[in-house]
């Protein structure tokens, strides 16, 4: 009586773990960065538990105020020359979206992707996409011009507040043909629920 009552209680204790199990699954539909843990698993043992933790988020997911300024251009823009003043995003799921201080006809929106390639370090391949040349015409739309692909290397301080770099900006018309290309370097702060308009320009 005694054993049929154990094989009761410890069949009792699994179905009641699979019960749970299922309806973690079920809240979690659609949540990829959930992960459980087991706490304790013991056969039987009715304490069992699991618990829910959640991925280290890259020191570069955020939002942050950066500025491009170039540097080592032979023939090109002099050196300290600002290029951009932009608000970049870069998400969890890899990707970069920037909005720069240029003239919107002129392309003021772009993406990218990012991969860590380092203790607090990471490559970006940043895009910018189909615009329209200002020079020419600075109070309206100028002729289109091609996308322009930004090389970025950037690394976040080990209090996760700055970042530096650098980058090669490689322009194109809108056959593909090189136009330009920049170097120069990347400076940039976290954007937090502080941060205040005179700090960003």
């Amino acid at each position: 009586m005694k054993t049929g009552s154990k094989m009761f209680r410890a069949g009792l204790s699994f179905v009641l773990t699979g019960a749970f199990l299922t309806a973690m699954a079920a809240a979690q539909c659609g949540t990829q960065t959930a992960k459980l843990h087991k706490q304790a698993w013991r056969v039987g043992d009715p304490t069992a538990l699991l618990i829910q933790a959640a991925d280290p988020e890259e020191a570069i997911v955020g939002m942050w105020h950066v500025t491009l300024t170039a540097e080592g251009n032979s023939g090109g823009p002099p050196d300290g020359t600002p290029l951009d003043n932009a608000l970049i995003v870069w998400h969890s799921d890899g990707t970069e979206i920037m909005t720069s201080m240029r003239p919107p006809q002129d392309g003021d929106i772009c993406m990218g992707v990012w991969k860590k390639v380092g203790p607090g370090e990471y490559r970006v391949n940043h895009i910018a996409w189909f615009g329209n040349d200002t020079t020419n015409a600075p109070s309206g739309i100028g002729n289109p011009t091609g996308p322009t692909r930004i090389i970025e290397k950037v690394t976040v301080s080990a209090d996760g507040t700055c970042l530096s770099g650098t980058f090669s900006l490689r322009a194109t018309d809108i056959t593909g043909k090189t136009t330009a290309i920049i170097l120069g370097k990347m400076a940039g702060t976290r954007v937090t629920v502080e941060t205040t308009i005179p700090e960003l320009l």
